[in-house]
């Protein structure tokens, strides 16, 4: 039987009950008890006849025994027959257990997550209580780059995102010499199998999008930290790709895909702003601030599409294909 959140509620009030050596807790008192916890939450109270029927399946679920132990009139209370039971120790119950154990039987067959020591530390540990078998043949592989630099950091930075600490970065840009910021990190982002860590310069309290393979060292900085009220889930909502230019506001981009490539266009939308204009002329229209992957992907797809609005849309691709063309004549 599945156990769900009031189920849940009730068992931790139990076992609040049943841990306490000092305290002698009778069916009434469970059921009060169980109730206090279940009002706390705005749930409906339950009845002598439920409190029952969860003493019983309390055992089943959690491998323990309960102690039906009378007093000197009697009555009955209830403890753990071991007193060093607790279900912080049971967290899972058998179902729980094999379903746990099917994800990751599933999750050992996937190829190309990054390979992060904490993940592996985990799964071993995981797999060794479970019994499971560590060496499952993959039959899903992924596309990502288990080799670029940078995934040093990934978890060092996810520590600091979670503990809210500011940081101090030497960063090495591609065309730059490298230089040194301190800085509040809010989000770690994927793209195109590279990740990005979206921060706060301290300096200029102006956001900065880096790139992990171009951080050379990283440590933490004295200086307090600065949280910041954005949903970050919808922040890259109006860009294709992580480059958020400043102060540009998303445009409607009417783009042409020829016959053979609209087929994949509308299966594979490019954005999820993206709107049928025209099925019959295959014209679609996304609205998104213009940036570099956007034009990436344009470019990805040569001579399939044609860029109709925005005109300096238009002519940014088209002097690109002029010097591709020159480079190859």
């Amino acid at each position: 039987m599945p156990v769900t959140k009031q189920k849940l509620i009730r068992h931790y009030a139990l076992d609040r009950c049943l841990r306490n050596q000092t305290r002698r807790y009778y069916i009434e008192d469970l059921l009060a008890e169980c109730n206090k916890a279940l009002e706390a939450v705005d749930c409906l109270p339950i009845s002598l006849r439920t409190i029952k029927n969860d003493i019983n399946e309390f055992e089943t679920l959690y491998n323990t025994v309960i102690a039906h132990l009378p007093d000197s009139h009697g009555r009955i209370y209830y403890r753990y027959e071991d007193p060093q039971f607790s279900l912080q120790k049971s967290l899972l119950s058998d179902e729980e257990v094999a379903k746990l154990k099917d994800a990751l039987l599933m999750l050992s067959r996937f190829k190309g997550l990054p390979q992060f020591e904490w993940m592996t530390e985990l799964l071993t540990k995981i797999e060794a209580k479970l019994h499971l078998d560590a060496h499952t043949e993959s039959v899903i592989g992924f596309e990502a780059n288990e080799y670029l630099q940078g995934l040093e950091h990934f978890e060092s930075l996810f520590d600091y995102i979670c503990n809210k600490q500011t940081i101090d970065v030497t960063y090495q840009p591609y065309d730059k010499p490298s230089f040194l910021c301190t800085l509040h990190p809010y989000y770690i982002k994927q793209h195109n199998s590279r990740w990005f860590l979206l921060a706060m310069n301290n300096q200029t309290q102006k956001m900065m999008l880096m790139a992990l393979d171009r951080i050379q060292e990283i440590h933490l900085s004295n200086i307090a930290y600065v949280p910041v009220e954005i949903d970050f889930a919808e922040y890259f909502d109006d860009v294709i790709g992580v480059t958020i230019p400043q102060d540009t506001e998303p445009q409607h981009n009417l783009l042409r895909f020829y016959a053979h490539r609209l087929p994949y266009v509308l299966s594979k939308p490019l954005h999820h702003s993206q709107k049928i204009k025209n099925k019959a002329q295959g014209i679609i229209e996304i609205t998104v601030i213009p940036n570099r992957e956007l034009e990436a992907q344009l470019l990805w797809f040569g001579n399939d599409v044609e860029v109709l609005q925005p005109e300096m849309l238009r002519l940014q691709i088209a002097t690109k294909i002029a010097k591709m063309h020159d480079l190859y004549s």
